[in-house]
């Protein structure tokens, strides 16, 4: 005898009076209450639509943090005395860094976060870069269905969007409030994940940070400070890096092709009436992504991006803080270990994206960006961010000798003005947006 629909049989067979094969006399109740039960979760969740309820993982992240104890977590409020230590650190940081580099200060204001801000203020990037990942999973499900069962499911499709919604909803919030504990500053990622032009820092979290280092917290606020500043003088002035970080995550996730076949094993470990059974089912791996060609090649083009992005700005911070700050090199190291292992935020964002944004070769990069500017200076080296076609390559990471020699035979960038250059690119760029958002001419009417 075929069983019946998951969440229609009694909940314990075993004691169940009646007929195996039949429902319980109150199941048709049972589903009324479950519905009704529902609704109202629907209705409390917000309107978010989409494939990720967005509201939902704000709320989420925002309880938890409230929940975790704020001396513990770090989620005291980042004012008073924070914002002031962070705004000079930040001020001291950008004087050392206008030696060690011809990109100007792309930061026009700095700002201390406490966990809570982190959440609100990146939510906006992470629904960009959560959501072709969440459209692929959320498909899947439709994908999968047999044609008739589309037909009989009917309305029903739209309530599974929604739980599916609110289950990725739930997922996201519990990740953001894990990464907003241990995130530094607002680009330790590696990603622009903050408002544009602003330099953001943790100063709770960096406190927890700096326990166990043997440091002044002044020392280490100014590295991060200084590593900041670096990362926004990048994300400013180098007007394609921006879109293409965050356009190659895309192009990663839309590849991602769910294996459609564990979604009837998955579909048996559902309980319509507890929605929490849904989030567990979908974070069991039973929808593990294929990495098929096409993301590989984007997943290379993401973490050579990423390292040339880290192995500048470890260069670059290095050569501004000098000697000035004597635990300089113990800091740079353990920085440098802290994302090539990879914390708890990479791997929450491996979670939700299915990407691990570790800059494996950040090493390598950073070999290549000082050989350059030991050679040439380091208007040459900058001036390789002026378009991304000058650009080392994923094969120069692994000859930074071969790449320096044929820069200085080809003089790829000798005669030009590397600022010039930037800004070049960004009218070029400010061009074509503007031509994309212009409105289509009116067709003319055929009656006339």
């Amino acid at each position: 005898m075929s069983k019946p629909p998951f969440g229609f049989g009694p909940s314990d067979p075993e004691n169940d009076p009646s007929d195996p094969g039949q429902p319980p006399a109150d199941a048709f109740n049972q589903l009324g209450q479950m519905l009704s039960q529902l609704g109202q979760m629907l209705s409390q969740a917000g309107t978010s639509t989409g494939p990720v309820n967005y509201d939902l993982a704000k709320q989420i992240a925002l309880q938890n943090l409230s929940g975790s104890g704020e001396g513990k977590i770090g989620f005291s409020s980042a004012g008073g005395d924070s914002s002031t230590a962070v705004r000079d650190a930040a001020h001291l940081a950008e004087l050392w860094l206008d030696a060690a580099t011809i990109l100007p200060a792309g930061a026009t204001k700095t700002v201390a976060w406490s966990a809570r801000d982190w959440v609100e203020k990146t939510l906006p990037t992470w629904q960009r870069l959560c959501d072709p990942v969440a459209r692929q999973v959320s498909g899947a499900w439709v994908q999968a269905l047999p044609e008739e069962a589309k037909q009989a499911a009917g309305p029903l499709l739209s309530m599974m969007g929604s739980m599916g919604g609110m289950a990725f909803g739930s997922q996201l919030g519990g990740a953001l409030a894990a990464l907003a504990q241990e995130v530094l500053t607002s680009s330790e990622v590696g990603l622009p994940l903050g408002p544009d032009a602003t330099s953001a820092l943790l100063p709770a979290n960096i406190e927890k940070f700096t326990e166990g280092l043997e440091l002044p917290s002044s020392e280490v606020l100014v590295f991060l400070a200084a590593r900041e500043a670096a990362h926004q003088r990048l994300f400013a002035h180098v007007p394609w890096l921006r879109q293409r970080l965050l356009a190659t995550v895309e192009e990663f996730a839309n590849g991602i092709s769910v294996d459609t076949s564990a979604l009837e094993q998955m579909v048996g470990q559902i309980d319509p009436a507890n929605p929490a059974s849904i989030e567990e089912a979908m974070s069991s791996g039973m929808l593990e992504p294929k990495t098929t060609p096409e993301q590989q090649a984007a997943l290379t083009r993401l973490e050579t991006l990423l390292a040339l992005v880290e192995g500048w700005v470890d260069v670059v911070v290095a050569e501004a803080v000098g000697d000035r700050l004597p635990g300089a090199d113990a800091l740079r190291e353990t920085l440098r270990r802290r994302r090539a292992t990879g914390g708890p935020a990479e791997q929450t964002f491996a979670t939700l994206v299915g990407l691990e944004l570790r800059p494996r070769r950040m090493r390598a990069a950073a070999a290549l960006w000082k050989l350059v500017g030991d050679q040439y200076g380091i208007e040459k080296r900058d001036g390789l961010w002026s378009h991304r076609d000058l650009m080392p390559t994923a094969e120069d990471l692994d000859d930074p000798m071969e790449f320096a020699e044929q820069l200085g035979k080809t003089g790829d960038n000798a005669d030009l003005d590397p600022i010039a250059e930037l800004e070049k690119t960004q009218r070029a760029e400010d061009a074509a947006k503007g031509e994309a958002e212009k409105p289509e001419d009116p067709k003319p009417d055929e009656s006339e």
